[in-house]
């Protein structure tokens, strides 16, 4: 992909989704993601500042959560994500303490090792609700993050307690308005919404327009694993969902895992050139991580995908329509995979190999 280069006081930003490098039950890498990530190196080399959310731990003392899924990365895999270019991560995120304190520390030990600036979780909550500040050639640029409770994170950040930054929206706001005056730009990225939702919420787009009315360059979102439109809210980007950039599967305890269609391996990265007092070029760039390489999706499906999460959100999202869309996502379509032929014939054949299974050991018994 190529791009012009930017003026000497502008700033090429790449904002991307959801980093999933989990790893095996074992500890093992199921993938090689630096070569998997080897596509997208020239686009990402061409930006100063790279940001993507970094959803996952890594072992701590051998403590977890008790819940399932948990995303569990080994050193090796965090180190090839951030070597493809990410520089700067959110870790406001439902699968930071996965590992609990000790991998939290361990993580974020790790990410300061390799020179990754992050921001969203702490040792408490002035710690996680602190800002990444960083200046690129002379523009100061600030990153605030925190994540819905309603997106499960284990460990919510209080006065003396580790976590993640809570999204507490007037908190956020005077966060926002002291920060504005202090910097050229302020990005905002958010861990909310609703898993494999097309729209976001009512709630949503409030909260956003808020936080660009308080003064944030930008707000960008994650957490649905899928794709949600772009708007612009007085001339400043809001991106709902940015979808998953690096789709790892997700291992459960059972030998089961939580795998990616190809609409939720298809993310938005999301370029901007930022400047003093000037924010431009604003677009969105479709990948697809096919569960072997990562990168641009230049297929009418990928771009197809970002034009039709652009358009969905264009329509308007009342409460209503959120409603309908609940309904759809989590109860109807389900229901209606479960019918699938493929389902049913293993549901059968599995159940008839478990009867035979048992009359055998009834005749053994006997």
């Amino acid at each position: 992909m190529n791009q012009a280069s930017p003026s000497p006081r502008t700033v090429r930003l790449a904002a991307a989704g959801d980093l999933l490098p989990a790893c095996r039950l074992d500890g093992t890498s199921p993938r090689d993601l630096a070569a998997g990530l080897a596509p997208l190196r020239d686009t990402l080399a061409g930006c100063d500042i790279v940001l993507g959310n970094l959803e996952c731990t890594v072992p701590g003392d051998g403590a977890i959560v008790p819940t399932e899924p948990r995303v569990i990365a080994n050193p090796d895999a965090v180190r090839a994500v951030c070597s493809a270019g990410f520089n700067v991560v959110n870790l406001a995120n439902n699968h930071a303490f996965d590992c609990l304190e000790g991998g939290f520390r361990n993580l974020r030990r790790l990410l300061d090792e390799m020179g990754v600036a992050h921001f969203g979780a702490g040792d408490d909550l002035a710690q996680a609700s602190a800002p990444a500040i960083l200046d690129v050639r002379g523009v100061r640029l600030a990153f605030l993050g925190a994540a819905d409770v309603r997106s499960g994170p284990f460990q919510q950040a209080a006065p003396n307690r580790p976590g993640v930054a809570p999204l507490e929206l007037s908190r956020m706001i005077e966060q926002v308005r002291a920060l504005s005056g202090q910097t050229d730009h302020l990005i905002v990225f958010l861990h909310w919404g609703c898993e494999r939702f097309l729209i976001p919420s009512p709630r949503q787009v409030e909260q956003a327009h808020a936080l660009i009315e308080a003064g944030a360059s930008m707000v960008l979102g994650h957490h649905p694993h899928v794709v949600q439109g772009m708007e612009l809210h007085r001339g400043r980007p809001i991106v709902y969902s940015l979808g998953n950039f690096v789709a790892c599967e997700v291992p459960f305890s059972d030998g089961d895992s939580v795998v990616w269609n190809r609409r939720e391996r298809t993310g938005c990265l999301l370029l901007a050139d930022l400047a003093k007092g000037s924010l431009d070029n604003v677009r969105q760039v479709a990948t697809y991580d096919d569960g072997q390489e990562i990168r641009v999706d230049a297929s009418s499906r990928g771009r197809g995908i970002l034009a039709g999460a652009n358009r969905a959100l264009a329509r308007g999202v009342s409460l209503r329509r959120f409603r309908r869309h609940a309904l759809w996502v989590q109860t109807i379509r389900p229901a209606l995979d479960h019918l699938r032929w493929s389902k049913l014939k293993k549901f059968r054949l599995g159940k008839i190999r478990k009867a035979l299974v048992a009359a055998g050991k009834a005749r053994g018994s006997q």
